[in-house]
């Protein structure tokens, strides 16, 4: 997802680079020393953290403030939380959500934010409350990140609001694809990238969002998140520039902070559990700039299964 990733506005932890480690979590009461909440305590509200006191643990350690009773966490469910962070030896918080009034949407597991949430949430109940202690080589490691110094022990409480289970594909009822100027989607359900066939003829100058498998799934807002596997093509020379099925992990847009234009007025409206065909004009896509391997003045194609709102 490198280059869908910049189109979205998200917060810090999106942008982790972290380094890869080994260290598992601990669900062992807080230690004496760990940052305390001292306002804010309950699920739902923004907490106040105290400074961690004397030197900070060497392993991820994971406490439960409040448990919820929700289902347990899995590697592969997509996540809607709420979190503050800060440094071990700090009161001021770098990033949180409460802020914004917008909870964080992620895919468990998929490596999209700091090895520590990954590692860290996986086994919560939705509904609880924990607090993390994420030692440097599973946060921002040596080259930190913004306000985050370099080798800094990063505390966050983080609140599990939603999961939702993944499917592996799009399903639903097959749609005629019979027109012979627009690409042809494959309709496979085994989790697999679909075929995309891109005719030689001329681009359309509109926006076109056609069903390929139209499921019979809710109606997807502007205001929601959508997780979705893709391929993403130029229509010149059928030229894949994105995938995520390359990497093996799912994708989540909050629509309302995606700004190409063409992706998210292709995506609301369509049922959730569909496979659907985009084929984007510049003045909907990237336009006159260039991005990456993309080309100025770019048709972009994408085959999308809207595999869950949250």
């Amino acid at each position: 997802m490198r280059r869908l990733a910049g189109l979205l506005v998200v917060p810090l932890l999106l942008l982790s680079t972290a380094a890869c480690g080994d260290d598992k979590a601990s669900d062992s009461a807080s230690s004496k020393g760990d940052p305390a909440i001292t306002a804010g305590a309950k699920f739902g509200e923004k907490p106040t953290l105290a400074k961690g006191e004397g030197d900070p643990p060497k392993e991820l350690k994971t406490e439960v403030i409040s448990e919820g009773d929700g289902a347990k966490l899995k590697n592969g469910d997509a996540i809607q939380v709420n979190y503050l962070g800060q440094a071990w030896d700090s009161t001021k918080p770098f990033d949180n959500s409460f802020d914004r009034k917008q909870p964080f949407d992620l895919t468990l597991g998929a490596g999209m934010v700091i090895q520590g949430w990954d590692k860290g949430l996986v086994g919560q109940k939705v509904g609880s409350r924990v607090q993390l202690v994420i030692p440097p080589e599973l946060g921002y490691g040596e080259q930190g990140q913004g306000d985050i110094k370099p080798n800094a022990t990063l505390v966050f409480v983080v609140d599990v609001v939603k999961a939702t289970q993944i499917p592996a594909s799009a399903k639903g009822s097959t749609v005629a694809q019979d027109n012979i100027d627009l690409p042809k989607v494959g309709t496979n359900t085994d989790g697999k990238a679909p075929s995309v066939k891109i005719p030689k003829s001329d681009p359309p100058k509109k926006l076109v969002s056609n069903y390929v498998l139209e499921s019979d799934g809710a109606v997807i807002k502007e205001t929601d998140s959508v997780v979705v596997n893709y391929v993403g093509l130029l229509w010149k020379g059928s030229k894949p520039f994105d995938s995520t099925y390359q990497t093996g992990k799912t994708q989540t847009f909050p629509l309302a902070q995606v700004t190409l234009k063409g992706l998210k007025s292709g995506l609301v409206g369509k049922k959730v559990g569909s496979r659907v065909l985009l084929v984007i004009p510049p003045d909907q896509g990237f336009g006159d700039k260039a991005q990456q391997t993309v080309p100025a003045k770019s048709t972009l194609v994408f085959a999308v299964d809207l595999l869950a709102k949250m």
